[in-house]
Formats: structure tokens, sequence, C-alpha cells
């Protein structure tokens, strides 16, 4: 197979698992992920000839490489948009969420959110992308021994982060416990 025939069926097969990994981490925001979905795409297709005969974790590594990115030009736009004043608390859109607005299993975010960018990236790759030690490794781009101890770590802080929140099981799901005033008898 030629090289073009090589991109092409990698694109065809991996589109949506691609599209899958970087709406996940951007929260769902559509034109954002087709954006960066074209840029690993388009880096794809410049690096055909590096396509390994399994594509889809070092397209992974890629689309790391294309979020991060873009999360640094996020990032300079909003600090460009907060230096100017022209975000939304200034023109009154604030947007403040009920106490009873926590869906279920937002606790498991809410503590792999604890972690560091590196730990949710692995364990994000092992359970959401469904991928094995050896392909984390690609994606990663490091040595399977290296991949399997940031996984077994990430694991062992996510546990951690776990533990440390207040978890309360109410009506058959799990939330963190919301800290609320205790009231001391006197008498």
């Amino acid at each position: 197979m030629s090289n073009d025939e090589t991109f092409a069926a990698a694109y065809r097969e991996h589109y949506w698992a691609v599209s899958r990994y970087v709406a996940r981490r951007l929260d769902g925001r559509s034109s954002d992920v087709e954006e960066v979905v074209a840029e690993v795409f388009t880096v794809a297709w410049r690096r055909r000839s590096d396509l390994p005969p399994s594509p889809l974790p070092w397209l992974y590594g890629v689309a790391r490489h294309c979020l991060a990115n873009a999360v640094r030009g996020y990032g300079r736009r909003r600090r460009l948009l907060d230096r100017i004043g022209n975000d939304e608390s200034a023109h009154g859109r604030q947007v403040v969420d009920s106490p009873d607005s926590v869906s279920p299993g937002d606790w498991v975010h809410e503590a792999l959110a604890r972690l560091s960018p590196a730990d949710q990236e692995v364990l994000r790759l092992t359970a959401w992308e469904e991928l094995g030690v050896d392909e984390v490794a690609v994606a990663l781009g490091c040595g399977t021994r290296a991949a399997a101890m940031r996984l077994h770590r990430a694991r062992r802080r996510l546990r951690a982060a776990i533990d440390r929140m207040d978890i309360t099981v109410a009506g058959g799901t799990a939330s963190p416990r919301r800290d609320t005033p205790k009231e001391h008898g006197h008498g």
C-alpha cells in the first residue's frame, strides 16, 4: 500500500475515535473539536510515511500535541480578553450552578480534575480510549515500562483523591458531600 493509501485507510478507520478523544478533552465544544481533529489529520497527512501499522495510538499522540497547542491558544485569547475587560462577567452573563445541579458521576470527574494533567491523560487513555499499556506508551511517546508505571501511579493518586473526598450515597448514586454548617446543641 502506498503512503497515500495508508493515510486514507487510517483516516477512514480512526476519524471518529480521534474525534471522540478530542471532544472528551474539550468538553464537546464542537467547533474547537473539528479544528483540532483537522489539525491532527493535517499532521498525519504531512507525516504519512511515519504512520505505523497500528496508527490509532500514534494519532492519539499527535492529538495530544495538537490539543496542547490549542489550549495554549485559548489561554492567550482568554488573557487578552481579560486584559481588555471583554469577559462574560463584564456584561452580566455569569451563570451560577444551583447546589443540586450535580449530576451522577460528577464526583469522579472532580477527583480526576484534582490530578496532574499527565495523570489525567494516562487514565483517560486507558479508560476512555481503551488502550492497553503498549498503546499508551506509543500515545505518550515513552517506553512500555514507563507507561505501566505512570498508569500505576496515576491510579494510586486517583484512589487517594477519591478517598480525600467526602462521598455520600443517596438514592443509589454517589456524590461529594457539600460542606454545610453543623448545628451545635447547647445543653
